[in-house]
């Protein structure tokens, strides 16, 4: 699935297109992706122009002059293919290697845009979906309602992590991968800013906070990596992974710049360090660190799970 930076790229990617550009007209080749489509989908965005082009969490929105929002979930392997009018062709989210994204068969909604580009949603998988709400009901929807704070916004301090995480005796990692808490961190850049702020991943979240509710030093520094991960994988357009190119049909650049994840038995990136990357399954899935650089035998407060206040 993608994550944040790659959604982003996506974002991007679609934005010359649709951005300022009217519906023209809007094709459904079925009448469902995950979920089946609003009523009178087609009708409701022909015609309409959009405003403009945003992304909540791992979310896409696209405002319309009709008072409502197009919200749009790649899923596991939704991807957009773009025609504009001067005869080139990108893929704003094609970051797949293998399987059989991409093929015509995919292509499940269509959409020629008055300035004379076409935007096709192809899904392979299909769990993906698109919604329309009401624009001034968005953050209410059911899609953003119980949404956490977005990790690329000034909202995301070390005291904001003290406050969220505070009492939880669940492993950091879950709590990062929480989308109630923060909304957007996926897999691969938890693990990778857990390594930068050279954190356990199964450190209880809690610990993060001090007794009076304000912020350690770790919860501080991981705010601040957690930052930087996302920027510089954003700059890089992404990652491209096993299933998961770019909008110009290169491959997003960032897996190179990993210094964790997938990488078991490589030695590690951390300047002086010895060690080598390890990988742990948590919550059914694979967690990749360092033991030397990110030990779990350290000074932490211990929670009693009576102490616990969130799940």
């Amino acid at each position: 699935m993608p994550e944040l930076p790659e959604v982003e790229t996506v974002r991007r990617g679609l934005a010359p297109a649709m951005v300022g550009a009217r519906f023209s007209r809007v094709s459904l080749r079925r009448a469902n992706l995950r979920f089946p489509f609003p009523e009178r989908f087609s009708a409701r965005l022909e015609g309409r122009t959009v405003a403009g082009l945003a992304r909540r969490a791992k979310y896409l929105t696209a405002d319309l002059d009709s008072g409502e929002t197009l919200v749009m979930h790649l899923g596991m392997s939704g991807r957009f293919d773009v025609a504009m009018p001067d005869g080139s062709n990108t893929s704003p989210g094609d970051f797949y290697l293998d399987g059989a994204q991409g093929t015509p068969k995919h292509d499940h909604v269509v959409m020629a845009m008055g300035n004379g580009a076409t935007v096709t949603y192809n899904d392979a998988r299909r769990f993906g979906f698109m919604d329309l709400v009401p624009t001034a009901g968005l953050a209410a929807c059911r899609h953003f309602a119980k949404m956490g704070i977005e990790p690329l916004s000034a909202d995301l301090t070390g005291a904001a992590i003290a406050r969220l995480f505070r009492h939880r005796i669940t492993p950091l990692k879950a709590a990062l991968l929480d989308q109630r808490l923060i909304a957007g961190l996926g897999n691969i850049y938890v693990c990778e800013a857990l390594h930068r702020a050279g954190l356990h991943p199964e450190r209880p979240a809690g610990t993060l906070a001090r007794a009076d509710g304000g912020p350690t030093p770790q919860a501080r520094r991981l705010a601040k990596v957690i930052g930087q991960v996302l920027t510089e994988a954003v700059a890089a357009g992404g990652s491209t992974l096993r299933d998961y190119v770019h909008p110009d049909g290169s491959a997003g650049a960032f897996q190179q710049a990993f210094r964790v994840y997938d990488r078991v038995g490589l030695a590690c990136r951390t300047p002086g360090c010895a060690g080598a990357i390890v990988r742990i399954v948590q919550s059914g899935r694979s967690t990749f660190f360092c033991a030397t650089c990110q030990p779990s035998a350290m000074p932490v407060r211990v929670l009693r799970k009576r102490d616990a206040g969130g799940p």
